[in-house]
């Protein structure tokens, strides 16, 4: 019989599932600190707590300017942020 016969029949479970989350544009307009890194948003409830990356996605506006230090941003989150005066390190 051949091997791909004899293995049992599994489902895929991906390892980085619950480590990896999305941050929406919109969301960094709630938060009261002008500088915004992992820590801070785990403490506003925005990810989880076993998160290790965060990454902001282009999804609503933003009118305040922030900074970003430790945390991805796609390339249209990034202009929108760069045009309200923030920055991304």
């Amino acid at each position: 019989m051949p091997l791909q016969r004899r293995l049992p029949k599994r489902g895929f479970k991906s390892l980085t599932a619950g480590k990896v989350a999305e941050v929406r544009l919109s969301e960094l307009n709630l938060l009261p600190v002008e500088e915004i890194d992992l820590l801070a948003l785990k403490q506003a409830g925005l990810v989880a707590t076993q998160t290790l990356v965060a990454k902001v996605v282009l999804s609503g506006k933003i009118e305040r300017a922030v900074k970003l230090r430790g945390i991805g941003a796609t390339a249209g989150a990034r202009a929108a942020i760069e045009a309200a005066g923030g920055s991304i390190e």
